[in-house]
């Protein structure tokens, strides 16, 4: 451990809390504090504050990498503080110390010199090279950071636009509440109406129809489950097609078909409105943690005008130009998400057929590249039997189903997506609809 005492890192620390990436130190514990357990992780001491947490393995990065990226999302003096503390111990620690970093993503398999003098890892270190994601790349769209900044230093101010929120399901109840607890004035409706109660005691506004929150609403925005709800919210009766006027901004959250927002997007501005898709790649517990990723396209000037909006339920959004664009790259996503979530199950079902131990398999797994708190979580689950939806299945099948179709009209094979489509199809069938995706492991048991 003598190696990694005087590491310095920088702490995504979203997965524990609304904070933004923060530098400091991995420190030896106090003797009376235990380390969590079942968790690989080092105690860290944060520059420039009192704070101090145990920290998972996976959530470190170089530090010198990462450096100018969390200076842009932090911009408070307490943040320019610990990170000129940081400067200043590197200084002093000038071919003692090794450098590390933690994120929410990374891997961290620095290697271990016990018996050598420490060094500050620079750009073409080896060991920071094996630090490194190699998905990292530049894509050259443009990235509004989240709100975790927010509690630290205050540097987001809500909009002081009138929001309308449609649609308080899984995702929408958490995207609700964060945006309430930033201070944003929301007027929210849903089509059972219980659901509004618990978010008027909260201090939002209750409309009767969606009609009437888009007349009276800067922006309305709206997150329900699939092309026809998203179809009828807009274009039936009392719909937010007969509510927009000139100027007043639409945004579709909902995970749909390109030509689904391609259609809603037209006759949005047909009425003089200004229109936003931003479907988000998460789960409910990152929707309550504020940590979506929001995939943005279509009017850039609204795309800006949320930008407060945004950073309240997100940790990062992407604005990725031309209305549909965002709904191709969600349903690529979540093709993948849904297709690796079945061949997890697949796996656990053929250890467990061939008398191999389902938690050593898991163990195993956790210890290797495809580590990931999504791995985890979603093995656990069906390990302790719990598909309390987190996402449900039969969102993800529709999304699987979505993403073959618009790999047809590409002329695009999708083999692998149209297989796991198969396996959810017979969980649906066997009820698990309305579980949490990991369900589709029962598809195999059945």
């Amino acid at each position: 451990k003598t190696c990694i005492r005087s590491k310095c890192i920088s702490s995504f620390r979203g997965k524990l809390g609304r904070y933004p990436p923060w530098p400091g130190k991995v420190v030896s514990p106090p003797k009376d504090l235990k380390k969590p357990r079942g968790k690989k992780c080092h105690f860290v001491k944060f520059f420039g504050t009192e704070d101090h947490a145990w920290i998972k393995v996976e959530q470190l990065k170089p530090y010198h990498a990462h450096k100018e990226e969390m200076i842009k999302i932090n911009k408070g003096k307490r943040f320019q503080q610990a990170v000129d503390a940081v400067e200043d111990f590197l200084k002093k620690a000038k071919g003692k110390e090794q450098v590390r970093n933690l994120d929410g993503k990374g891997d961290s398999k620095g290697k271990k010199t016990p018996n050598k003098p420490l060094k500050i890892l620079e750009e073409d270190d080896e060991d920071l090279s094996a630090l490194k994601d190699p998905s990292e790349k530049d894509t050259g769209s443009t990235s509004i950071q989240a709100a975790d900044s927010t509690a630290i230093n205050g540097s987001i101010t809500p909009t002081d636009k009138r929001i309308g929120f449609l649609g308080l399901g899984l995702m929408g109840s958490g995207i609700v509440s964060n945006l309430l607890k930033m201070g944003h004035v929301v007027t929210v409706w849903n089509r059972t109406a219980e659901k509004c109660d618990l978010f008027i005691q909260e201090g939002a506004r209750l409309g009767r129809t969606p009609a009437e929150v888009a007349s009276t609403c800067d922006i309305t925005f709206s997150c329900v489950s699939d092309p026809k709800a998203a179809r009828d919210l807009v274009l039936g009766p009392s719909g937010v097609l007969q509510g927009i006027r000139p100027g007043k901004c639409y945004i579709e959250m909902s995970t749909v078909d390109p030509e689904t927002i391609t259609e809603l997007s037209q006759v949005i501005t047909s009425r003089g409105g200004r229109f936003l898709e931003a479907p988000v790649a998460g789960s409910q517990q990152l929707s309550n943690d504020g940590m979506l990723v929001i995939l943005a396209a279509g009017d850039r000037t609204v795309y800006e005008d949320c930008s407060s909006c945004f950073q309240a339920m997100g940790k990062t959004s992407f604005f990725l130009g031309e209305a549909g664009n965002a709904a191709r790259m969600m349903l690529i996503l979540n093709m993948v998400q849904g297709s690796f979530m079945a061949t997890i199950a697949e796996g656990l079902t053929l250890a467990q057929a061939t008398g191999q131990s389902q938690q050593t398999f898991l163990d195993i797994l956790c210890q290797g590249q495809m580590a990931s708190t999504f791995v985890d979580q979603k093995c656990q689950n069906i390990l302790q039997g719990n598909f309390k939806p987190d996402y449900y299945l039969k969102h993800i099948q529709k999304d699987l189903r979505l993403a073959i179709s618009m790999g047809d009209m590409a002329n695009h094979p999708t083999p692998m997506a149209a297989a796991a489509n198969e396996v959810y199809k017979r969980a649906k069938a066997l009820d698990q609809s309305d579980n949490d995706i990991s369900a589709v492991y029962r598809a195999y048991i059945h």
